[in-house]
């Protein structure tokens, strides 16, 4: 793969790192000046749920900041792009939608299949 494609990669990782830690210092900002003292019933549920929501939210985007750090860390073995099932390079166009990814097209729609079969 072209070193100006990966270091554009690299770049889009670490902007998407950047803005997924920014959100969680937001989030935690939020939390900690929340009043807890809401007399409303109604709008104490409401707020209950939104802060679940933003929870669930920032627990998945934890998930996918584990994946940012291993995809810099695979640019940094020069390992980013390559399947690590069948050791093909990666498509561009599935690592522009899925820069994270670590399998081909071919070897994520078998693991897939597989998944499916076994009811997972």
């Amino acid at each position: 793969m072209d070193q100006k494609v990966i270091d554009d990669f690299q770049r889009q990782l670490i902007e998407k790192k950047e803005d997924i830690l920014r959100e969680a210092e937001r989030t935690l900002a939020e939390l900690t000046d929340q009043s807890g003292n809401i007399p409303d019933p109604n709008d104490r549920a409401s707020a209950e749920s939104l802060r679940n929501f933003e929870l669930r939210i920032r627990q998945r985007e934890q998930k996918l900041l584990s994946k940012i750090e291993e995809a810099l860390q695979r640019i940094e073995d020069g390992e980013f792009g390559e399947c690590e099932s069948c050791g093909e390079l990666i498509g561009l166009k599935r690592l522009e939608a899925r820069p994270v990814t670590t399998l081909c097209i071919d070897c994520k729609t078998a693991q897939e299949s597989k998944e499916k079969s076994q009811g997972k």
